[in-house]
């Protein structure tokens, strides 16, 4: 019996007005190489969110679509909505 964790980004959207990147990790347990548990985790990377720890794809993704220009109209946003 040979146990392996697999764990894969397996699904990379970006949402919404501001081009919030939501990536779903999976995390499978393998037995000789047969899929028998996994589960899922999500986490969205917001305009201006430090995203240096991520993977390269994720980072690539993110400096394409957080352009200075969403990023500061996030922050306009963000400042708005503190003021209700």
């Amino acid at each position: 019996m040979a146990l392996e964790k697999v764990i894969t980004e397996d699904k990379i959207e970006i949402v919404g007005e501001f081009k919030a990147v939501q990536i779903r990790t999976k995390t499978a347990i393998t037995d000789n190489g047969v899929e028998i548990s996994s589960a899922y985790s999500r986490k969205v990377i917001s305009a201006g969110d430090d995203y240096s720890g991520e993977s390269a794809e994720v980072q690539a993704i993110c400096s394409l679509v957080h352009t200075e220009a969403v990023v500061a109209a996030h922050a306009t946003y963000i400042d708005e909505m503190q003021d209700f």
